[in-house]
């Protein structure tokens, strides 16, 4: 049931289902302000580009659900194509695994016993898909300890990586003996490689462009330097870079099975990912809304929105009017160029980042068209973080 809970709803859909909400045929202008909200249009135009892409090269994918942690939207990605869903944390695939997906990567490394112990469980379902990543010996002793009574061996890949980045291998050498220890452990099986790109470039800049490729190429090599009992999985790809891991990967499309793990561009962005994805044709599926509530000065208008409601880690809101040039928790200022909205005035704004957008919100607006002028609600989309 919808309450009081779900921000800048209105107090008519308290108490009441989200399905008989929508039915009631509810726009924007019956929402308070700030709100979050997805163009469902948006959404469904940039799964059919991804999907038609992907098809295209002869990949897979399975989207970082992290990103929205809507099983909602996740169904959405399935139900266009995605090999299956990715996720960061234990209790993500726990979440994930209570609304019935049954083919999961988890993209990190899992050596807690708790975790280990619920997951041996679950792998007696049969059709439960699961995959996770390894980065060191030590971690291999350690999953082993943790699923010493598990239902069958959890599939894992050696995790690469580079000096300076996130988790991973720091060196070819070092991931084939991590891949030894898990051929040598009967709770485990070696099932691929795996390696986060977007710890080494964040920009198209030739300098993040070349780190991005050298670590590419070292996961191939990683990958060539394996004997392999079955077809394996090789995946990378973050939002900003998936093009030049799969022309990295393409020639290992007929004896891998090559799978991407981007997740960003279901909703896409009006900033960051806008900037640097190399599939132009994607747009921008989220949106804030935001009220005039002060004209102080001339050229100063104060929304009602801040960082309570919108990300602000990789770029501030984007506003018609002018610039907003800073947030508190509940205002952003933005500051005006030329024409100037009246007090009262509803704006919407570009968001910059998805990941840090949907964690601000439990319920979201799904909208049936962002330019419309009073945008219909089709959905309501629920979030679990």
């Amino acid at each position: 049931m919808l309450g009081s809970w779900a921000k800048s709803f209105p107090p008519t859909s308290w108490g009441v289902s989200a399905d008989r909400f929508v039915a009631t045929q509810p726009h924007l202008s019956d929402f308070a302000t700030p709100l979050l909200t997805i163009d469902s249009r948006a959404t469904a135009h940039n799964v059919e580009v991804m999907a038609a892409w992907l098809t295209e090269r002869g990949l897979q994918i399975a989207p970082h659900g992290k990103t929205t942690m809507a099983p909602k939207l996740w169904q959405q990605l399935l139900d266009g194509g995605a090999w299956g869903i990715t996720l960061a944390t234990a209790w993500q695939v726990q979440l994930a695994r209570s609304f019935g997906f049954s083919r999961i990567i988890l993209a990190n490394e899992l050596i807690d016993p708790v975790a280990l112990a619920w997951l041996g469980a679950e792998l007696a379902d049969p059709d439960f898909g699961f995959l996770c990543w390894v980065d060191s010996v030590e971690a291999v002793e350690l999953m082993r300890r943790g699923l010493s009574s598990a239902a069958r061996p959890v599939d894992v890949a050696v995790e690469l990586g580079s000096t300076g980045g996130r988790t991973g291998a720091r060196s070819v050498e070092q991931a084939l003996a991590v891949a030894a220890a898990v051929e040598a452990a009967p709770e485990l099986r070696l099932a691929g490689v795996a390696g986060y790109e977007g710890s080494y470039g964040n920009d198209r800049t030739d300098g993040s462009v070349g780190a991005v490729q050298h670590f590419l190429d070292r996961l191939v090599a990683v990958h060539d330097a394996i004997q392999w009992d079955v077809r394996p999985i090789v995946t990378a790809g973050g939002s900003a870079f998936f093009d030049l891991v799969a022309d990295t990967f393409a020639p290992l499309v007929d004896r891998a099975t090559v799978i991407l793990r981007s997740g960003a561009f279901q909703v896409h962005d009006d900033g960051f990912y806008d900037a640097v994805t190399p599939m132009p044709q994607l747009k921008a599926a989220m949106h804030g809304w935001a009220r005039v509530i002060s004209r102080p000065e001339a050229s100063l208008a104060i929304l009602d929105g801040g960082k309570r409601d919108f990300p602000y880690d990789l770029g501030l809101p984007a506003a018609r009017f002018g610039r907003v040039e800073r947030i508190n928790d509940q205002h952003s200022y933005l500051r005006l160029t030329g024409e100037a909205p009246a007090v009262g005035d509803v704006l919407r704004l570009g968001l910059s980042h998805p990941c840090t957008a949907f964690d601000k919100w439990r319920a979201i607006p799904m909208i049936e068209d962002a330019s419309a002028e009073d945008p219909l609600v089709t959905d309501v989309v629920l979030t679990y973080f």
